[in-house]
């Protein structure tokens, strides 16, 4: 059955438009990503007297694999990092965070759980075992792995792309192991991680002051500044 808003049935693509649309913009991004890289890359391989490769191989070359994966990584670590933290820490007049009395992981009453639990709540939400506990950190969870195996898969890509160089220099391979130890892997992922914590700490400071009509991620146009956990 399709959703309602308003007494109106939405059609699929008005449900799901805001997924379908990142969705779309993402496939489109990587799409003309690979084709600048590949571009860079080739340009790079000119420099260096050597012979251009073609776009296919470059789409499974280990250099479009780690330029892509470490962007991965860092969007994930986000998301994990501002899931739990926001369970405990506050930001007063903030959408983004909490009301400043609901710090915590508040009831279950509250979070309809167990007892607490409507008909149509999730199934593990009504239950007092395992189940209730894993499906209560689910998203958290997910998010963390998420980064976690995207870390991976950047230095496993890594690794590739930085034995390309060294071997086209004439210079020993690095193992794995070493390579996670290395400034090469360091840079990749500390450059990403600072940019998304000053992502999120800006959008937690200015959804204070700054609204945004009509958006869920900001206040109320007319709410006041210290409005705390309040939605547009």
């Amino acid at each position: 059955m399709s959703p309602k808003a308003d007494g109106k049935h939405i059609g699929f693509w008005g449900a799901n438009a805001l997924s379908l649309a990142f969705g779309a913009g993402f496939f489109l991004v990587v799409a003309a990503q690979a084709v600048a890289g590949y571009a860079e890359f080739n340009e790079q391989l000119a420099v260096e007297g050597l012979q251009r490769i073609g776009f296919g191989d470059y789409l499974m070359s280990s250099d479009f694999a780690v330029d892509v994966t470490e962007n991965w990584q860092s969007e994930f670590l986000q998301f994990f990092l501002f899931i739990f933290a926001t369970v405990h820490l506050l930001q007063h007049g903030s959408p983004e965070s909490k009301p400043l009395d609901r710090a915590g992981i508040e009831s279950e009453e509250y979070q309809r759980m167990g007892d607490h639990a409507r008909e149509d709540s999730p199934r593990w939400a009504g239950t007092k075992d395992w189940r209730q506990t894993l499906y209560s950190r689910s998203l958290g969870l997910t998010m963390a792995a998420l980064f976690l195996l995207s870390w991976l898969a950047q230095s496993v890509a890594g690794v590739a792309a930085y034995n390309d160089v060294r071997l086209r220099q004439l210079q020993e391979p690095l193992d794995w192991v070493t390579y996670l130890g290395s400034a090469d892997f360091w840079n990749r992922s500390l450059q990403n991680w600072q940019s998304e914590l000053l992502a999120v700490a800006t959008m937690a400071i200015l959804s204070v002051y700054l609204r945004q009509r009509g958006s869920p991620e900001s206040k109320p146009v007319g709410s006041p500044h210290t409005a705390t956990g309040v939605e547009g």
